[in-house]
């Protein structure tokens, strides 16, 4: 009986020793620890692309919003502001149609954008990065001479600010 008994404590042991390193809520990256409200500005849009920038900041808001690592709150009470700029958009063809090289039908929306966390108090730089995103999208019509691929790009922006406002909240709230 007590070999069964010290057995089953071992086991309990190791199982739970398993454990040890988890811990509950969110794991903020080491310079942002003393972060809790942030500030999101609307980002620079340094491209020829209208209103891109502000649906880029409104993606990243909701977004951090989802995640509840921060507070977003406005800059006289943040702790942290984020701010960042639309350096770039760009289009390019991935994907030719059969029998003509020269017509496209499919391309690859790129976006790149840096985005810097500052601290409210001091100053300091917390966190400073480039980051990219990528969309594809397919040229609709029938006839693809006569298609219009600005309205498919206009179309497939708001997927890549998305995807880029995901990649800069991961960054922020989890380091990478």
């Amino acid at each position: 009986m007590r070999l069964i008994f010290s057995l089953f404590l071992t086991v309990l042991t190791f199982m739970l020793s398993g454990c040890a390193g988890y811990t509950v809520g969110p794991i903020k990256p080491r310079p942002m620890k003393q972060v809790r409200r942030i500030c999101v500005k609307n980002f620079k849009n340094d491209t020829l692309e209208p209103r891109v920038s502000a649906l880029l900041a409104n993606s990243v808001i909701r977004l951090m919003q989802q995640d509840g690592t921060y507070e977003i709150t406005d800059e006289a009470h943040a702790d942290a502001i984020l701010a960042g700029k639309l350096e770039q958009i760009q289009r390019r063809p991935s994907r030719s149609l059969r029998g003509n090289v020269l017509q496209t039908r499919e391309y690859l929306l790129t976006l790149r954008a840096h985005y810097t966390v500052t601290q409210v108090n001091t100053g300091v730089l917390l966190d400073n990065r480039n980051v990219n995103s990528n969309t594809s999208f397919f040229v609709t019509g029938k006839n693809l001479l006569t298609a219009d691929s600005n309205q498919d790009e206009r179309q497939a922006l708001p997927i890549a600010a998305e995807d880029l406002a995901a990649r800069i909240v991961s960054l922020v709230s989890e380091g990478w």
